[in-house]
């Protein structure tokens, strides 16, 4: 059986042959951009839902609300009510997570307090992660947790009263147990 190659599948294998050695040598996905040390500095932080490892630093309300129309607004919106296709609502939707319509924001959803000190740290704003004071963070985290009711907005954030927060949905999460799996304390304070 001979098999007969046409003259386009010759042209194809000549045109894409020589490409195939650029992926050969990236041992990575391709996609984005190695991150330098100074990149990663910027974001390697560990803060635990306890708020061991918050940082230094202070912020209130009023600073937050300024900084958040700046840095966040045009993905979450000027409400916080959230903008179709750019960035989630952050607040609302309280009571909401075992209804037909569950709305997960900040208010609603997040158990403990310093998990959004984190998240704004290391993944905000979009499209400068990384580039937030830990002082704009906590300002900002103010601002986010006192249109949600959560916080007075007189209330100047910094470790300790972050810390000291109670969330709305703080009793929602539990650890599940794993077979074989040591026993693991319970991260919800009750």
């Amino acid at each position: 059986m001979t098999t007969k190659i046409n003259a386009h599948g010759v042209l194809l294998m000549l045109m894409f042959f020589p490409l195939s050695g650029l992926s050969a040598d990236n041992n990575g996905y391709n996609f984005g951009k190695k991150l330098s040390e100074p990149d990663i500095r910027k974001i390697d932080t560990t803060v635990m839902s306890n708020g061991q490892g918050l940082p230094a630093g202070s912020g209130s309300y009023i600073v937050g609300k300024e900084l958040y129309l700046k840095k966040c607004a045009a993905c979450h919106g000027v409400k916080l009510e959230g903008v179709a296709g750019a960035g989630n609502a952050l607040i609302g939707g309280r009571n909401s997570l075992s209804s037909n319509k569950p709305k997960k924001t900040v208010e609603s959803y997040w158990p403990k307090a310093p998990i959004l000190f984190d998240y704004l740290k290391r993944a905000m704003p979009f499209d400068a992660p990384g580039s937030l004071t830990n002082s704009e963070v906590y300002a900002i985290s103010a601002y986010i947790l006192g249109e949600s009711n959560v916080i007075d907005a007189k209330t100047v954030l910094d470790a300790k009263s972050l810390t000291d927060i109670n969330m709305p949905n703080k009793d929602g999460f539990f650890v599940w147990p794993r077979p074989g799996a040591e026993k693991q304390e319970n991260t919800v304070k009750k």
